[in-house]
């Protein structure tokens, strides 16, 4: 009986063996995408930069969730110049950066324009892209843009570095909000240093780009490099039509040689080979002390360093880095606090010092810390930075007014209805007595808060970037032509106020409407 079983049981095998499923299989689904590893580069330059594979990117709700505008694409390898494309190579890109950021910043910071970050892929025609909080009319947010230069059209958000610096103002401005609107140089410039410090560390996350930086840089990586080339592809394209508007190669070249002045002594533009006081120029300098400080701890992983080496460093740096500013009250001379709590950082648990010298030194080689305040910064108590340690960043951020004080300035000779400015000032109250270097390498005598907002107001008005509404003067105002405004003249409470509307990327810095 048991023999006879087991042969009907292999008939019955036997016979079904042929016969298909009339169920069908579920539709495969794709678990790649394709993206640039950072900027897709200049395409005048060959071989052409060639795109890479990776996971599709998670857009559940997470630490800093953002949200793209318009339809998702189904996930597939697209080509390269397509819409699908682009828009995987953007959400790539944010995914990376909000995680990376997402892993450093106090658990439970919002965002500024609230729970989650929009995103606009393509807002209109523009060589530009920007960060908005959307408080006068535009909506919140990060705006990309299209532009054709002759016969090529170039998408901002096609870029990671592009993409990656934008999202470095939102975080930015979720984890220190007095920076959006404070009235002062080196505020607004280390708001667009935070933006490429951003895009080089959300880069390092990238295996194959470490590889090919390591290969690049013989891992000295402070030396020119794919990573220190900021939006080469958009730089090509504003290069045609102003040469000298940025650098030979990219939009800004962190391996830069400028040592700092003070912006209040510096002619509000000039050729992208010199150095201004506008915001994007300026920011060059401490982006380049930053790039050397990272360069200077990869070396400490290893004399000859690998890709795993890199990670490793970018991820202590972006902690330093948070950490200092966190720390570091906004005053006229932001750059040198910034630069002396990161040293701080550097000597607490868990780097326990092993960084201090690095940072020290690439501060003091661009002149951000004089050579003073090089030796000031860490005297304090290993007592005192351990009870400091002890206290949550997000408790004492809590702590801090979103919004500085207002002071008023002298604006007739702005063409305004009235005589008298409020803007927000910087003076929050200091903790380290340091100051960046003079040319004369001695410490710098810092600014009032009063003078850095008149400076800072001074160079707004002559690059044409407040929007005066309806306050400008019939008799003496005047519409400057330049088309991207950045601040608008507001009133609050009777008195006219300047706030700021965008941080943009500086683009369209020559368009006229």
């Amino acid at each position: 009986m048991q023999r006879r079983r087991q042969k009907i049981i292999k008939r019955r095998k036997m016979s079904t063996a042929g016969i298909k499923s009339s169920k069908r299989s579920p539709p495969k689904v794709e678990t790649m995408v394709s993206t640039w590893g950072d900027d897709p580069g200049d395409p005048s330059v060959q071989p052409a930069l060639q795109p890479i594979t990776v996971a599709v990117p998670n857009f559940a709700p997470q630490p800093l969730p953002f949200k793209i505008s318009g339809p998702t694409p189904p996930p597939a390898v697209y080509q390269v110049g397509t819409p699908n494309f682009r828009f995987y190579a953007a959400a790539v890109a944010l995914r990376r950066t909000a995680d990376f950021w997402g892993l450093i910043i106090p658990q439970g910071t919002p965002w500024q324009v609230g729970k989650v970050l929009p995103v606009i892929l393509d807002d209109g025609e523009d060589l530009n892209a920007f960060y908005t909080r959307g408080e006068f009319g535009e909506p919140p947010g990060l705006h990309f843009f299209h532009q054709e230069v002759r016969g090529t059209t170039y998408f901002s958000g096609e870029s990671p570095d592009i993409v990656c610096h934008e999202m470095g103002h939102g975080v930015l401005d979720a984890i220190r909000p007095q920076l959006f609107n404070a009235q002062t140089i080196e505020a607004a410039a280390f708001h667009e240093s935070f933006g490429d410090m951003s895009a080089i560390l959300s880069a390092l996350q990238v295996p194959e780009f470490r590889n090919e930086v390591i290969d690049e840089t013989a891992g000295t990586i402070n030396r020119s490099s794919r990573l220190s080339r900021l939006a080469e592809q958009l730089g090509a394209a504003i290069r045609v039509m102003h040469p000298d508007s940025v650098d030979p190669d990219c939009l800004r070249n962190a391996a830069n040689s400028f040592f700092y002045r003070d912006p209040q002594t510096l002619p509000p533009s000039a050729p992208a080979a010199q150095l201004s006081s506008e915001p994007h120029s300026f920011s060059r300098v401490f982006t380049a002390a930053f790039l050397d400080a990272l360069a200077g701890i990869v070396k400490l992983q290893a004399t000859s360093p690998r890709a795993g080496d890199l990670l490793k460093a970018s991820q202590d740096m972006g902690r330093i880095l948070v950490g200092g500013i966190m720390a570091a009250p906004v005053v006229p001379d932001y750059y040198s606090q910034v630069a002396a709590h990161m040293v701080e950082v550097g000597q607490d648990s868990p780097f326990t010092g092993k960084y201090k010298d690095v940072l020290k030194s690439a501060f003091v080689r661009r002149g951000i810390l004089s050579l003073q305040a090089a030796t000031t910064v860490g005297r304090e108590t290993k007592e005192r930075r351990r009870k400091a340690a002890m206290t949550p960043m997000m408790a004492w951020a809590k702590s801090q007014p979103s919004e500085l004080p207002k002071a008023s300035i002298a604006a007739a000779h702005y063409g305004l209805k009235r005589g008298v400015l409020k803007v927000h000032t910087a003076e929050e109250p200091k903790r380290y007595a340091v100051t960046s270097s003079s040319l004369t390498l001695a410490p710098l005598e810092p600014r009032s808060a009063q003078n850095a907002a008149e400076s800072f107001t001074e160079d707004l008005f002559q690059r044409g970037r407040v929007d005066y509404a309806s306050y400008a003067s019939p008799e003496s105002g005047f519409i400057h032509t330049l088309a991207n405004k950045t601040h608008v003249i507001t009133e609050e409470n009777g008195d006219l106020l300047l706030r700021r509307r965008t941080f943009d990327c500086g683009f369209d810095a020559f368009r006229v409407g």
